[in-house]
């Protein structure tokens, strides 16, 4: 062991030395034939599934498109030239046919060079908006279905800065719209300004729990500008391109019609702002008005967020989650904490749910009450409503079946949210008279939908659930062989037509209508393979065992040529992985694996590594449990090393690899989870971690699914952190980081000042920092550099 790992550091220090300075480079020829794709385009059907719309995109972005100006305010990414997201993904085609025609219609008239995001299909389902995005700002467009004809409806003056920059009218025929304020001041430099003051913030002597976040205001130009960037006008726009003043300009954060299109709910970001929170916890206050531009009533105020209380079932008082009741006309539905939002206090009744009928002139009136804390509310196109209630501690969570009519309440479904095996599926939905989506229930019967995970391998299914008895019938369960099926939707439940995907290791998914009786399937969609090189590639869920008896799996890949009868040859192996906290062994050990899922090489995993003669277990299970009062993170270093040794050990055991070539690699979490494997267990020759954070000193209040803070326990917060064992990591170690990442958490920092602590305590590692990516990497430059990194990193380490 020691003379391997003294070979493989003198390759790493070599192998260091020869890149300094270094431009981009691209992977090898089997890696680059598998990166350089071409992607097959996204499918968009309307609710009636007769329409389906194809959208096109590059397979990467450019460093041209990450180098756009970008302002980042209040944990927003901006484009202050076009005046929207910075990150936000373009397509650059659109095709579409019915879906029982056989040939796609270009559509006509597109804008030149396209840069398409927000598409919606109009109430009516006739026509398609779209915005586009030219090198001044946003416009909006529509597509007619019947003629494939695109045409422009507004200039380049929309502020797509907070999301959505439109809505459509139920009349099909116009829109509701945000634009930039005519007379909109510019821009703050804050690098040319000399600062008139310093900056001062103050604490009231509250306590509170605020994660770390990224893009925070900073000083009062940021404020300025951020004030600058949100605000709007609100017009309507026909299909004509005429447009009509509705309202002034404002920070306008939400706009939304009642279903029956008689009022409209604006909700406005209001000041103070906050350095310390995102613009999601600033104030707010919500108005709902009449379509003549009245205010009807002030529904909601919010005051500034920034004391919370300690645990992630924990929410802020007052009015929350207001939306419009979506089976009747005009009717919100919304959610008041009655323990405070404090989740450590004793209560029979956590959260109570209020309906308010417009025009807000009686009291909202009380519909449900919850043990746990409020997830939401479904509504049906009959007299019921499902309730839905979690609680993070437990992982519990509960759906009732209301009875609108007496107020009773049934509980159908109770359960562990992580026990996969009980998940009693989805219900099917319709659009309602209003085009709103609800429940669909017709004569006392519902249908859901589910994943259909077993302890046998995944089988989805449908069922049929009487509404009185809450019986179920099972109505449809997939078997096909050698492949895997997922449900789509229910077209039509008496003729059994339904719409699913199909799927193998080496079929790319297509859609397909299938009738359920039959069980004859006719092509939807017919995308080829674009990864043919990798077909053959040998692919097993395998299942093992950890030293306490915990069911762990994981999808082992095997290069096509390799002779598993012989097994002369031992590979290294590959470990892709990212650990997940759970509260039960049981639900810990149960598989979502499936071997008939598509081969789907990304960057994201090792399955490229196959074509270069590795043995690659990708997906491996790292569950970190904590059962009763024990939280999973009280243990995790040596559940975390139990995890690596049972994968290690599962495909020893099978004869194929040489456990001394072994290397472990994963991202964000996953990077974490990467350093402490190294630095606490011996069975790894080297590891990758990408876009990590190694101090928890730095996250102080809480990470990941980790509620208590540094000053609770801080034993774990520094055991835990790979920083503060740098010098117990002596294993050749590949950082890499976006020089931008905007995760919470994971500043770029924290690669930083770990490659810091690790070269200057002598420790083999390499550091790469990727110019202008985020948390996910997108442009293709910096994707096939870093899939070079890799396969230089793992060629050195495992194989010279």
């Amino acid at each position: 062991m020691k003379i391997k790992l003294t070979i493989c550091l003198l390759a790493f220090l070599n192998f260091y030395e020869a890149q300094e300075n270094i431009t981009y480079q691209k992977p090898s020829a089997e890696i680059l034939k598998l990166a350089d794709y071409e992607r097959p385009p996204s499918v968009l059907m309307n609710s009636k599934k007769d329409w389906v719309v194809f959208t096109y995109r590059p397979t990467y972005k450019t460093l041209e498109d990450l180098s756009q100006q970008e302002m980042k305010l209040g944990g927003l990414r901006i484009n202050p030239v076009t005046n929207i997201s910075s990150s936000v993904t373009y397509s650059n085609n659109i095709k579409i046919r019915k879906i029982n025609d056989k040939n796609e219609t270009q559509v006509k008239n597109l804008p030149a060079n396209p840069k398409i995001t927000y598409m919606s299909f109009s109430p009516d389902e006739k026509k398609l908006a779209f915005t586009n995005t030219t090198a001044k700002g946003v416009e909006l467009w529509v597509v007619d279905m019947e003629t494939a004809a695109a045409k422009k409806i507004t200039a380049d003056n929309l502020n797509a800065n907070l999301g959505m920059p439109y809505s459509w009218y139920n009349d099909s025929q116009s829109f509701l719209i945000r634009t930039l304020p005519q007379n909109r001041p510019a821009l703050i430099d804050a690098s040319k300004d000399l600062p008139t003051g310093p900056i001062v913030s103050t604490a009231d002597g509250k306590v509170s729990q605020n994660r770390t976040y990224q893009d925070l205001l900073k000083n009062p130009q940021d404020e300025k500008n951020f004030e600058v960037l949100t605000a709007s006008e609100i017009y309507n726009a026909d299909l004509a391109g005429n447009l009509k003043k509705v309202k002034d300009q404002d920070m306008y954060a939400g706009l939304s019609f009642s279903p029956d299109g008689n009022y409209l709910m604006t909700t406005v970001i209001k000041k103070p702002f906050s350095y310390i929170v995102p613009l999601s916890r600033f104030p707010s206050t919500t108005v709902v008005y009449d379509m003549k531009g009245n205010a009807v009533k002030t529904v909601n105020e919010v005051p500034l967020n920034e004391i919370m209380p300690k645990g992630f079932s924990s929410v802020r008082t007052g009015k929350r989650s207001m939306t419009w009741r979506s089976d009747a006309s005009a009717t919100l539905v919304y959610a008041e904490a009655l323990d405070g939002g404090d989740q450590s206090k004793t209560v029979d009744n956590r959260d109570e749910i209020f309906t308010w009928e417009a025009p807000f002139t009686a009291a909202p009136k009380s519909f449900f009450k919850t043990k746990q804390r409020y997830e939401g509310v479904s509504w049906t196109n009959d007299h019921y409503a499902v309730v839905s209630e979690g609680w993070y501690d437990t992982r519990n969570t509960k759906s009732y079946l209301v009875d609108l009519n007496n107020g009773e309440s049934k509980v159908f479904d109770d359960r562990n949210y992580q026990d996969v095996y009980s998940d009693p599926g989805n219900f099917t939905t319709t659009k309602n008279q209003y085009g709103r989506y609800v429940i669909d229930m017709k004569g006392g019967k519902t249908y859901l939908i589910g994943d259909g995970f077993t302890k046998d391998g995944q089988h989805p299914f449908i069922d049929e659930m009487d509404v009185k008895s809450l019986k179920k019938k099972r109505l449809y369960t997939s078997n096909i062989k050698n492949g895997k099926e997922e449900i789509i939707d229910i077209l039509n439940p008496s003729k059994g037509e339904i719409l699913t995907t199909q799927q193998s290791p080496s079929l790319y998914p297509n859609y397909f209508k299938k009738n359920i009786k039959s069980n004859k399937a006719e092509a939807v969609t017919n995308f080829a393979n674009p990864f043919e090189s990798i077909k053959d590639v040998y692919k097993e869920v395998i299942t093992y065992k950890r030293n306490d008896g915990v069911t762990l799996t994981g999808t082992l890949y095997l290069p096509a040529n390799y002779d598993r009868k012989a097994k002369k040859e031992k590979l290294p192996l590959l470990i892709w992985a990212y650990p997940t906290e759970y509260k039960d062994k049981n639900t810990a050990g149960q598989n979502t694996q499936n071997p008939n899922d598509f081969t789907f090489p990304y960057y994201g995993s090792f399955v490229y590594w196959t074509t270069k003669g590795y043995a690659v277990l990708d997906d491996a299970s790292f569950p970190i449990i904590g059962e009763g009062k024990t939280e999973p993170n009280d243990t995790f270093i040596p559940q975390l090393v139990a995890n690596g040794k049972a994968a290690i050990d599962a495909v020893d055991q099978l004869g194929y690899i040489d456990r001394t070539k072994v290397a472990v690699g994963g991202h964000s979490y996953g990077a974490f989870m990467t350093a402490n494997l190294l630095t606490h267990s011996k069975d790894y020759a080297c590891g990758i971690a990408r876009s990590g954070a190694y101090n928890r000193t730095l996250t102080p209040f809480g990470f990941q699914s980790e509620q208590r803070n540094y000053w609770d326990v801080p034993e774990i917060y520094n055991t835990m952190s790979p920083f503060m064992n740098a010098d117990k990591m002596k294993t050749p170690l590949l950082l890499i980081h976006g020089d931008a990442d905007n995760n919470p958490g994971t500043f770029t920092l924290q690669t930083e000042r770990y490659f810091q602590a690790l070269k200057n305590l002598g420790a083999p590692v390499k550091m790469v920092l990727l110019p202008k990516e985020s948390h996910g990497y997108a442009a293709k430059e910096n994707i096939l550099h870093l899939l070079w990194e890799q396969d230089q990193f793992l060629e050195k380490c495992l194989k010279k």
